[in-house]
């Protein structure tokens, strides 16, 4: 018997279209240039809005679509979040978790296995994944924990990857995605709220530039 949570805090705009009026005449004046820029598709830029931001209140996602129709987004959070990390491997996430774990919570059960997710679908948003197994062993029930990451964070910077590892760790202790749930990320992590939430714009600006 398996048991899922899955990481959601995570999709796409056309790019520039141009046109150009033609010479009709050799012996007339060229016209001039006309270059149109659309920017993002207002009717797609407002889905994506409501699918990364929906739940936050209609100002911030004003604030948000202004940065996007300047394209000023990517370039505040790369200021923002500049760092990298060298953690590729299953061995080197494997270490990097368990040190979070043992550090605040190692009164928790065990993690047996954390692995980097390569088709973790990332669409739908699931970019963590605790799965905790249960099998009969000698007569007794016991349950194994295995902690996915989605390989996007192998590429961002080591703040999102700290709170989504952060994430998955307190499904150890709190299953439900509730207060007490939320709380303990928080306590764990005291920045967890607001790199999420930059994390959200990340994916928004990625899937509004991939359109």
């Amino acid at each position: 018997m398996a048991s899922r949570s899955r990481a959601r805090p995570p999709r796409s705009a056309p790019a520039s279209r141009w046109s150009a009026t033609a010479c009709a005449s050799a012996c007339a004046p060229p016209p001039a240039v006309e270059t149109v820029s659309t920017g993002p598709d207002p009717a797609l830029l407002d889905r994506q809005l409501r699918n990364y931001l929906g739940a936050y209140p209609e100002r911030v996602q004003a604030q948000v679509r202004g940065l996007l129709l300047e394209d000023r987004l990517a370039e505040h959070l790369a200021r923002k979040y500049p760092g990298k990390h060298a953690i590729q491997g299953d061995a080197a996430l494997y270490d990097y978790v368990q040190g979070i774990k043992q550090a605040q919570l190692h009164s928790t059960p065990p993690v047996h296995k954390v692995l980097w997710q390569n088709k973790m679908d990332v669409i739908q948003n699931v970019l963590g994944l605790h799965t905790s197994i249960s099998r009969v062993q000698g007569g007794r029930l016991k349950a194994k924990a295995e902690i996915r990451i989605a390989s996007l964070f192998k590429t961002l910077a080591p703040e999102f990857l700290e709170m989504v590892v952060v994430h998955e760790l307190a499904h150890l202790r709190e299953r439900e995605h509730n207060k007490a749930f939320y709380q303990l990320c928080e306590h764990l992590l005291p920045d967890y709220h607001q790199i999420e939430f930059d994390l959200r714009l990340l994916l928004l600006q990625r899937a509004v530039a991939g359109a």
